[in-house]
């Protein structure tokens, strides 16, 4: 094998630097745990966690322009589910390291 056939394609390491930045906030890790478990609207969010509703919606926000959570509207409200199970595994995987670190 070459050096070459090490090295990332640029886009897949921009994609993989930003979401690693997107779990490197502690209320984005807590809303997208909580979203791996059950799907939930922006009100249960706050409500089990604890935060305002101002910072659940902004931390949507990111999550779904990461494209690692998704929603589906019911009537008025939007219940946010995550993407796909890849970053699941990844989130899972992390805190099980820190439980043993």
């Amino acid at each position: 094998m070459s050096n070459h056939d090490y090295d990332l394609h640029e886009e897949t390491l921009n994609k993989t630097t930003q979401t690693f930045k997107a779990l490197s906030d502690p209320t984005r890790l807590r809303i997208l745990h909580l979203l791996f478990h059950k799907e939930c609207s922006v009100n249960e969010i706050a409500e089990t966690l604890d935060l305002q509703q101002s910072t659940v919606s902004h931390q949507l926000r990111y999550l779904k322009q990461q494209r690692l959570i998704k929603y589906r509207r019911h009537k008025t409200t939007y219940y946010y589910s995550p993407e796909d199970y890849h970053v699941f595994h990844l989130l899972n995987q992390a805190i099980e390291h820190a439980k043993h670190i």
